[in-house]
């Protein structure tokens, strides 16, 4: 996607219900946070936002976002993944969330913030586990600030200090991408059965 295209057409309120969608309504995993939020910092070096004011709508649209994902899975639980063949609730998107929470505990809810897919269900695993809402949203504050404002102010200060900085940011949005899901990569990859049922799709056509 041509992000430095589309966010300008969509505007700081495109921008917040994005963000918002993927910090907590399950439905927004594949959205594309990370680079959304580089790139419109980015943006805001050539006046098409004010960093203040977009800053300010990401870190609000991310901690409410992050609040609606933990009372989803406060109040309706594992009722929303028992589908196997479900598309948005896949019990496995669950389960990934379950195991970031077991090897990092509390911080999952700041580092979750980094990973596509993870930083979505963390909040509901949250809710679903019964956390205490304030200490979820003690941290909750903490990576939403980390993520959603540090993300943009540095894309917006790395467009002030690099001449042209505009000319690479398709491949800057690019290793973003790739820094964002490659844990989820070597995760997978590090899972024996998850190797077996990659290298049968990447062989399957050779066997035929």
């Amino acid at each position: 996607m041509h992000l430095d295209t589309i966010l300008p057409a969509i505007g700081y309120l495109g921008i917040f219900a994005i963000i918002f969608a993927e910090s907590g309504l399950l439905v927004g995993f594949f959205l594309p946070g990370d680079s959304l939020l580089f790139t419109a910092g980015f943006l805001a070096t050539q006046g098409i936002f004010d960093i203040k004011v977009l800053t300010l709508l990401c870190f609000v649209a991310a901690v409410a976002g992050d609040s609606v994902g933990y009372a989803i899975g406060n109040r309706f639980g594992r009722r929303l993944f028992r589908k196997p063949e479900s598309f948005f609730f896949h019990p496995d998107h669950l389960t990934k969330a379950e195991k970031f929470y077991e090897k990092h505990g509390k911080k999952t809810i700041i580092l979750a913030r980094f990973l596509p897919v993870v930083r979505t269900f963390a909040p509901v695993v949250a809710g679903i586990g019964k956390m205490k809402y304030k200490t979820f949203f003690a941290y909750n504050i903490i990576g939403g600030f980390l993520w959603a404002v540090l993300l943009p102010v540095s894309g917006f200060y790395l467009g002030k200090a690099i001449p042209d900085v505009d000319k690479y940011l398709l491949p800057i949005v690019g290793l973003i991408i790739i820094i964002s899901i490659l844990p989820q990569v070597i995760s997978v990859l590090k899972n024996e059965e998850a190797r077996k049922h990659i290298f049968a799709f990447v062989l399957r056509p050779f066997k035929s």
